[in-house]
């Protein structure tokens, strides 16, 4: 597997029993974001804030590398934060988030966003024509410029009147100090979510009273937080002084369309996201997988995941085929994903250091190895030629997922078509490229029975079929026509 994350948000507002007793929304934003580390590796940032002050500390690298000098130190009630892989803009510096901005009128936002706009041109156009000057090339800086500008004069304006005019995928978590505006008080957590949900945030709570938004409810298990529910596709939460409160974005309704790489590959196996586990959704997939496989008639010995993220689904597939399950690469837990290196050579080098054949699980027998997906196909060459280095007689490649065709515009790092191994390349070239006996990828109507959705209407399937739930026009390919 060679994508790149999107990224992942955290936030927490202390009650006012909890703010007075201990003090810890920096510690509390760590442990949260550390939960969340798979979502993001090459930065992170964390936001401290009572409502008047602010302390942030960023840092490249992982969690450990971002915050070795220091957290911030602030004692105040709420923070945010974030770890990132850099979907839109550039890995500079001024790209780490949490960002801020002064407020129009007095007072300050704070904003980490996981998601990737689609009317980036569109809205920078905008923000210039007011004289508004970036520091960075994130487009998360265009949305958290479009709040600082709104005439608004409360927090629940600005966030309406600043959403209003973006499009694409965002699930954002916000603080917002009131300074002279007449809101509830003085500082606020708000968590956000476009329309269409492409993207999961959820809420949460701890038995103080404190409340909890995060990328995915892993996160709320490592705080100690109880699950709530799921922030809506199109909903804004508020939480402040006077409670929680829950806003509509003004925006068309819309069809649902959540990111089913989710499910297949991104998020945790632990977490619950819109009410359906991911570990048994990977499950699901790998048991209609192996029914699948079957009418191909391949004899096999024993069933080997490409670990982690395809350990579920090869279970599934042995519970359903009976053909034994065994560990057949052993990873090195010491290096982070490949899809997070961002040049090539660099995951090439890498595929040998992260995973080793566990020899006597695999010589003389024909192997099922699972992945949940082929991307570029470079990884999947590499890993086929590990396991028949090491003695496997055959080795047969299932894949989790459908090929991937089309390019993905909503926060995931496969923009460039030509990449796509599967949309140049049959299903025999793909075979014969990565030195497999045999391919088998799950079909589309396969994977959205095993998510829940067989009729298509909550998932967005785009990079499987290019029907995008959005206009993409303005980020899409040159001379490429979508709609």
């Amino acid at each position: 597997m060679n994508l790149h994350e999107k990224c992942g948000v955290f936030g927490f507002r202390a009650s006012e029993k909890r703010f007075t007793a201990q003090r810890d929304a920096a510690g509390i934003c760590y442990t949260g974001l550390f939960a969340l580390q798979h979502r993001g590796q090459e930065s992170a940032g964390i936001m401290v804030t009572d409502g008047l002050h602010v302390d942030i500390e960023k840092g490249a690298g992982l969690m450990v590398d971002a915050f070795r000098a220091r957290l911030p130190s602030l004692n105040g009630n709420c923070a945010i934060g974030h770890v990132r892989y850099s979907t839109f803009g550039g890995s500079s510096f001024a790209n780490i988030q949490p960002m801020m901005a002064a407020i129009r009128g007095g007072g300050f936002i704070g904003l980490a966003h996981n998601g990737s706009l689609t009317n980036t041109d569109t809205l920078r156009r905008s923000l210039e024509s007011r004289g508004c000057l970036f520091q960075s090339t994130s487009d998360s800086e265009m949305m958290l410029n479009m709040m600082a500008v709104s005439t608004a004069t409360t927090v629940d304006g600005k966030i309406l009147s600043g959403l209003e005019s973006v499009e694409g995928a965002y699930s954002l978590v916000l603080t917002v100090g009131t300074g002279l505006l007449p809101d509830h008080g003085s500082v606020s957590l708000v968590g956000a979510r476009d329309p269409h949900g492409f993207r999961p945030l959820c809420l949460g709570g701890l038995s103080d009273g404190s409340y909890v938004l995060a990328s995915e409810s892993c996160a709320l298990d490592a705080v100690g937080a109880a699950f709530i529910r799921d922030v809506e596709p199109g909903e804004a939460v508020i939480i402040d002084d006077a409670g929680i409160r829950s806003l509509r974005l003004r925006h068309r309704p819309v069809k649902r369309a959540f990111c089913v790489f989710e499910y297949i590959y991104f998020a945790r196996p632990d977490s619950v996201i819109d009410g359906l586990n991911v570990w048994q959704s990977r499950h699901r997939m790998g048991r209609r997988l192996a029914a699948e496989f079957d009418e191909l008639k391949v004899q096999a010995d024993v069933v080997v995941p490409v670990p982690d993220t395809g350990i579920a689904a090869a279970l599934g597939f042995s519970t359903e085929s009976g053909i034994p399950y065994a560990e057949g690469l052993i990873k090195n837990r010491y290096v982070g994903r490949t899809f997070i290196l961002p040049e090539q050579a660099a995951r090439k080098s890498t595929v040998e250091m992260k995973l080793n054949p566990l020899r006597e699980n695999l010589k003389g027998k024909r192997v099922v190895m699972i992945d949940d997906s082929i991307v570029r196909g470079t990884t999947s060459a590499r890993i086929v030629g590990l396991l028949r280095a090491a003695g496997a007689s055959e080795v047969h490649m299932c894949v989790s997922s459908p090929p991937i065709t089309h390019p993905c515009y909503y926060g995931i790092d496969t923009s460039i078509r030509k990449e796509l191994i599967a949309s140049y390349m049959s299903e025999n070239d793909v075979r014969q490229e990565i030195g497999a006996d045999t391919l088998h990828y799950l079909t589309l109507p396969g994977l959205l029975e095993s998510v829940g959705d067989p009729e298509g209407q909550r998932m967005c399937v785009s990079c499987f079929n290019g029907y995008y739930p959005t206009d993409v026009s303005e980020v899409s390919e040159p001379k490429r026509s979508l709609f």
